[in-house]
């Protein structure tokens, strides 16, 4: 006779499931850090711990998102964009946060062709989102927080 438990009739969860998971937390851990539905179109600076400043720049606000840049003050020095850098799309409805892309001008379109199938895009997609996952978590363990975020003057 064959016992299963009630746990092995679970299925995991599909690709995409597990990237609307990633949204979602990346939305609280945003929330929580950062507090981006609060701040105002500019750029905001937190030093943390370390002495890395950290730049979040709100480029537009809209009724239900928030879209702003987050970075390092460090440049690349090939490329002289921010490094490491990520383009964020904050749904305040939806209370999910999108990674669009993870450098300067680097959209989806831009690392993958116009041509990338629907795999590609999704695996792309979970990389992005998992990287950004990471980065907060460890801003978070380097003293980064909203309570630390001052507007730069333009």
């Amino acid at each position: 006779m064959i016992v299963t438990s009630p746990m092995a009739r679970w299925q995991r969860p599909s690709r995409f499931s597990w990237l609307m998971g990633m949204y979602a937390e990346n939305y609280w851990t945003l929330t929580r850090l950062l507090g981006p539905q609060h701040l105002r179109i500019g750029r905001y600076r937190s030093v943390g711990n370390l002495g890395f400043p950290l730049l979040l720049e709100v480029v537009e606000r809209a009724p239900f998102t928030v879209e702003f840049k987050l970075s390092y003050a460090l440049v690349d020095a090939v490329t002289g964009q921010p490094d490491p850098s990520a383009h964020v799309r904050f749904y305040l409805d939806a209370k999910v946060a999108e990674v669009t892309a993870c450098h300067c001008g680097s959209r989806i379109e831009h690392a993958l062709g116009r041509d990338a199938n629907v795999a590609e895009v999704l695996s792309h997609r979970l990389r992005m989102n998992a990287f950004l996952g990471k980065w907060l978590s460890y801003l978070e363990d380097c003293g980064h927080s909203r309570f630390g975020l001052h507007a730069e003057a333009d």
